[in-house]
């Protein structure tokens, strides 16, 4: 069983959110491939609530144009709140993440414009050739979002396994009465996230950090008495 292990370190290890995409397409068959794989993620009562809106060619472009210039002139309105605050550690975490990719691209601290700017890409899709939407069902509440991280993560680690990058974007789901008129889709499903996706440019600058974990003994809290 250890080639398993092995296998499942190397890809979590290896995996990181990608920032930086070169323009050719992901062949059709590897995208199957990806979503053969990550169809096999557990869910409550097997429920396999997520639906995917997967685009390629023209179809991202449409997409990337419309979706930057409307996060530009709009309010966000998510249907899953955002994180009411970020304290203690978590907050930590986020500073680091965030001070790496900015010293990454070159974004001195206190430069909000600049900041503003690299947030923006996030609506760029950051170049990426696809773009997955990720949709519940409405009825099924949070449980249905959590069955949809589950499969996000499952997604990312598939396509990895298969030498496609990626990136799981909350950013995508914050305008998604805006995504759900674009795409059609009908007003009960909720978007859960986005996931960019492509092959990598390991050029970019925004590719040339990694993100830290916190220690075990950060995390878990044993009891055995």
């Amino acid at each position: 069983m250890r080639p398993y292990a092995d296998a499942l370190a190397a890809l979590l290890t290896e995996r990181y959110s990608c920032r930086g995409f070169l323009p050719h397409p992901v062949p059709r068959e590897t995208i199957v491939n990806i979503l053969a794989l990550a169809q096999r993620t557990p869910s409550w009562c097997n429920a396999q609530p997520w639906q995917l809106v997967i685009t390629s060619g023209a179809a991202t472009e449409r997409f990337r144009n419309a979706l930057y210039d409307h996060a530009q002139k709009h309010e966000v309105s998510p249907d899953y709140p955002f994180p009411a605050a970020y304290r203690g550690a978590h907050l930590e975490r986020r500073r680091e993440c965030g001070f790496q990719l900015y010293a990454a691209v070159g974004v001195k601290r206190g430069d909000r414009e600049a900041g503003a700017r690299q947030m923006l890409e996030n609506f760029r899709l950051f170049g990426a050739p696809h773009a997955a939407i990720v949709s519940t069902d409405e009825a099924l509440g949070i449980y249905g979002a959590i069955d949809c991280g589950a499969y996000v993560n499952n997604f990312m680690l598939a396509a990895k396994s298969l030498g496609v990058a990626s990136i799981a974007q909350a950013a995508l789901a914050r305008h998604p009465q805006f995504t759900r008129q674009f795409f059609g889709l009908p007003e009960d499903r909720r978007i859960v996230c986005g996931i960019s996706f492509g092959f990598e440019d390991p050029a970019h600058p925004a590719n040339q950090f990694r993100t830290s974990r916190a220690a075990l003994e950060a995390v878990a809290d044993w009891r055995e008495a």
